[in-house]
């Protein structure tokens, strides 16, 4: 009885969706909210006595309360996390972890400081610039990069697992 109720519904539910969606408002995101209340629904009483009314009335009503959010909701000009005023511990924490970092590079073997150097450079180079840069092929870079970063990440390791204790 359910499936086929479900199957039933289906079209009926995705046309008024459609119909319903906004600006702002995804037609399957109205969908998937009606959908989950038919089946909450049905868990919990059974079917409605008139499905096809029921439907209609719960995507209008999805509708509704989406248009309402999307009205209350506002982009964050900063990130939420991220208060913009550091405290001065905070800022010689990130000082002293980039220093960290710069060394470890610095350790590296190979040409790997000059490619990660590259890599994170302030320019935003394309590989293909890096490969011009470093004279190698541009089809090395990524596995070249694969192995430079675990080296950078065998190195980091004891330094990063002494710092917080853990358990």
């Amino acid at each position: 009885m359910t499936h086929e109720l479900l199957t039933a519904l289906r079209p009926l539910l995705t046309a008024e969706a459609s119909a319903e969606a906004h600006a702002g408002t995804d037609p399957g995101d109205l969908e998937q909210a009606v959908w989950l209340r038919l089946l909450e629904r049905l868990d919990s009483g059974g079917p409605p006595d008139d499905p096809e009314r029921w439907l209609r009335r719960a995507v209008r009503s999805e509708a509704r309360r989406s248009r309402r959010t999307s009205r209350r909701e506002r982009p964050y000009d900063i990130e939420p996390a991220d208060d913009g005023e550091r405290t001065p511990e905070q800022l010689a924490l990130a000082a002293a972890h980039r220093r960290a970092l710069r060394d470890a590079v610095r350790r590296l073997p190979g040409r790997c400081p000059a490619l990660l150097e590259a890599l994170f450079s302030p320019g935003d180079l394309t590989y293909r610039e890096i490969a011009g840069e470093l004279g190698i092929s541009q089809g090395s870079l990524g596995p070249e990069r694969s192995r430079c970063l675990g080296c950078l990440r065998r190195l980091l390791t004891p330094e990063v697992a002494a710092r917080g204790a853990r358990g």
